[in-house]
């Protein structure tokens, strides 16, 4: 069907999901699902959460990947080459450009951020936190975040995992990576939540996490959740075109995504009953927000049995999780610089490996040196520090305007026969929900988060 000019394929269906789901699997699951959980209401939360991922999130996950099988190429070469043969512009391949730019921004600042689930390690391992209270644990993590060299070993310790990985491609590298590194951290993950229901409260999480109060579902929470569903899954960064491009025609399109979208899910539950039990068990506050992980978490490892172990082992399980995610949004910048420079893989990696190292200081720096420098002097962008200015512009600029953007190209550009083609559906009821929840419910969902994320009223 295809005659594209990229050869290598993904080995085998399972390779292809595990890479997938380590793509989707971050920092976002275990690190912001259960803080956000904890600031918008627990359960009714979830409920909405889980609602979004199957009308939004599933079906662009569908379109990302049958656009990518179905060209062949990198993320810009595919949206050039099938706009051209629907008779569209070749304008579209800004949508991928945009996508590629917020992969790459993202890589900047994810991986300091992993620098410090990676300093962290050391710290539990070495008892840092035995015994800790609250200022113990905020004064740890206020001198990690003011020292600019320890934060700069960290990140350039992350990134160099990781172009290391990419460098060398897809089944010796990524592949290898994802065999070794997804069945770990479910395992890990697993390992945390039956010490998380010996050693805390598990009854209370559960009834936090499932037990749903309609009254807080607003319209804030609803917001909260489609943000969170649709960013979770590695969607509108070119990940999964690029994915898509090695994945053999006999898998089927559809059960991938939902798979994808389930295992994604999954992490983040298990995530939130891994956290919830320990923080509830020694009396903290769920909705501490981002510094539940860095800063409520170690109390409770301080403080209980084999704390200092299994303290490692999460933090460790945090590391394996952003490692997946980085490489994933590594690939598709490296994909399209080899097949459009024809430079050896490994200098392509480290190029873009030492690009986004570089462009990573500027969020470094706003922990300490530059915390008090804001550049941009009106609103919405008024009092953000540089990497409030690269988050604030991916999250809730670059990332739903491409989701728009990707929802429209295959509901509305690719014709329907071609896409139902490399779906490999019927012409019914499935393929015209499909339809209808890209061409219509994902974008106006998207618009919606766009709007209130620019803070348009």
């Amino acid at each position: 069907m295809h005659t594209g000019d990229v050869q290598k394929n993904w080995s085998s269906r399972m390779v292809f999901l595990m890479a997938a789901v380590g793509a989707a699997v971050g920092l976002g699951n275990i690190w912001k699902f259960p803080y956000t959980a904890g600031v918008s209401g627990g359960g009714a939360f979830v409920l909405v959460y889980m609602g979004a991922v199957l009308a939004i999130a599933i079906p662009i996950v569908m379109a990302e990947l049958l656009i990518g099988r179905r060209a062949r190429r990198s993320p810009i070469e595919s949206f050039k080459k099938l706009a051209t043969e629907a008779g569209a512009s070749r304008g579209w391949q800004i949508t991928a450009w945009l996508n590629l730019g917020a992969a790459f921004l993202i890589l900047s600042f994810y991986s300091v951020i992993a620098g410090w689930a990676m300093a962290y390690v050391p710290k539990l391992a070495t008892g840092v936190f035995a015994g800790a209270d609250a200022n113990l644990t905020s004064g740890q993590f206020a001198e990690l975040l003011s020292s600019p060299w320890t934060l700069i070993i960290w990140h350039s310790a992350f990134m160099g995992l990781s172009v290391a990985i990419v460098a060398r491609g897809v089944q010796h590298g990524i592949e290898s990576a994802v065999k070794f590194l997804m069945p770990t951290l479910f395992i890990m993950l697993l390992l945390m939540v039956f010490y998380a229901a010996v050693a805390g409260d598990m009854a209370a999480a559960v009834n936090f996490l499932f037990a749903v109060d309609f009254s807080k579902i607003t319209s804030e929470v609803v917001l909260s959740a489609v943000g969170q569903a649709f960013f979770s899954v590695s969607v509108s960064m070119g990940i999964l075109v690029a994915y898509g491009a090695y994945l053999p025609e006999t898998v089927n399109i559809p059960k991938a995504a939902a798979i994808i979208a389930f295992a994604d899910t999954l992490v983040a539950i298990l995530a939130g009953l891994a956290i919830f039990p320990l923080v509830f068990g020694n009396g903290l506050d769920p909705a501490e927000g981002p510094g539940l992980i860095f800063v409520t978490l170690p109390i409770a490892f301080g403080n209980m049995p084999l704390g200092s172990l299994f303290g490692s082992v999460f933090f460790l399980l945090l590391v394996f999780a952003a490692l997946t995610s980085s490489i994933a949004l590594m690939e598709p910048v490296v994909a399209w610089a080899q097949e459009n420079r024809q430079v050896k893989r490994s200098v392509t990696a480290t190029i873009i490996g030492f690009a986004a190292w570089g462009t990573g200081l500027a969020t470094v720096f706003s922990f300490n040196v530059l915390k008090d420098f804001h550049p941009i002097p009106f609103s919405p962008l008024e009092g953000k520090t540089m990497f409030d200015l690269l988050d604030f512009t991916t999250t809730n600029l670059m990332l739903p305007v491409g989701g728009i953007l990707i929802a429209i190209f295959a509901g509305w550009i690719l014709s329907s026969e071609s896409t139902r083609e490399e779906l490999g559906l019927p012409d019914g009821m499935m393929f015209r929900a499909w339809q209808l929840l890209l061409r219509i419910v994902a974008p106006l969902a998207l618009a919606k988060v766009l709007w209130d994320g620019l803070g348009i009223s």
